[in-house]
C-alpha cells in the first residue's frame, strides 16, 4: 500500500456467535473462534489473520525483490508463531518466522532476502505507532 492511501474494511458480525463476516475490495472472509472458546469455527481466529497478514506480506515482499533482481528462486514459505504473555496489564507480544527460501541462490542472495523480510510492508507497520481510532457510528 503506498504511503497516503486508505484501506478500508467492512466487518459485520450477526446471527452466529462470533462469526464476523469481513469484505474488502469485492473480497469476503470470515473471522470466528474455535469451538471451545464459544464459536463455531468458521474461519481463523482475529489474532490468526494478523499472522497472516504478516506471513503474506513477508513472502509477497521477497519474491517481488528477487522477481525484480532476477533470482533462480522457486518458492517461499514460512510458519509463523505468536506467543502473547500479559502481566499486570501490560501484554508483550512477540512473533517469530522462520522462512524458507527454495532455489539455486548464492549465500548473499539468501542473506539480502532475510533482509528485505525485514522490509515487508506489514513489518514496518507492526513496528511503528499504531493509533487506533473508534468512535460510534449512527
Amino acid at each position: 500500500m503506498e504511503e497516503g492511501r486508505h484501506l478500508t474494511i467492512g466487518a459485520r458480525l450477526d446471527g452466529a456467535p462470533y462469526a464476523t463476516r469481513l469484505t474488502m475490495r469485492g473480497h469476503t472472509l470470515v473471522a470466528d473462534e474455535p469451538r471451545e472458546d464459544g464459536g463455531l469455527d468458521e474461519g481463523p481466529r482475529p489474532h490468526e489473520l494478523l499472522c497472516s497478514a504478516l506471513a503474506s506480506c513477508t513472502l509477497i515482499t521477497m519474491r517481488m525483490y528477487a522477481d525484480r533482481k532476477g533470482w533462480p528462486l522457486t518458492a517461499l514459505s514460512v510458519e509463523t508463531r505468536m506467543d502473547r504473555t500479559s502481566a499486570q496489564g501490560a501484554v508483550d507480544t512477540q512473533l517469530h518466522m522462520d522462512i524458507r527460501i527454495d532455489g539455486g541462490l548464492d549465500p548473499d542472495q539468501r542473506a539480502r532476502l532475510m533482509q528485505i523480510a525485514t522490509r515487508c510492508p506489514v513489518h514496518r507497520t507492526l513496528l511503528n505507532p499504531i493509533h487506533i481510532h473508534i468512535a460510534e457510528r449512527p
